[in-house]
């Protein structure tokens, strides 16, 4: 039963490493757009790109790092 519980509560929140890719893509995407609207600002709009990344790329391995918790500390 435990085991169970364990396996469900991974699975769920395995769900936050999707949101983190969907935010990924946002990022990017709006990078794109950005730059095509105006292309003399392409680098200073890639650091904000990166550090957006970043961010959201640190959301998604909290997230993993909960999921590995669950599964093997409990």
């Amino acid at each position: 039963m435990l085991e169970s519980a364990k396996l469900i509560g991974a699975g769920l929140a395995t769900i936050a490493l999707a949101g983190a890719g969907i935010g990924i893509g946002n990022v990017f995407s709006s990078l794109i757009n950005s730059v095509a609207r105006n292309p003399s600002l392409t680098k200073d709009l890639f650091k904000y790109a990166i550090l957006g990344f970043a961010l959201t790329e640190a959301i998604a391995l909290f997230a993993l790092m909960i999921v590995f918790l669950i599964l093997f500390a409990m």
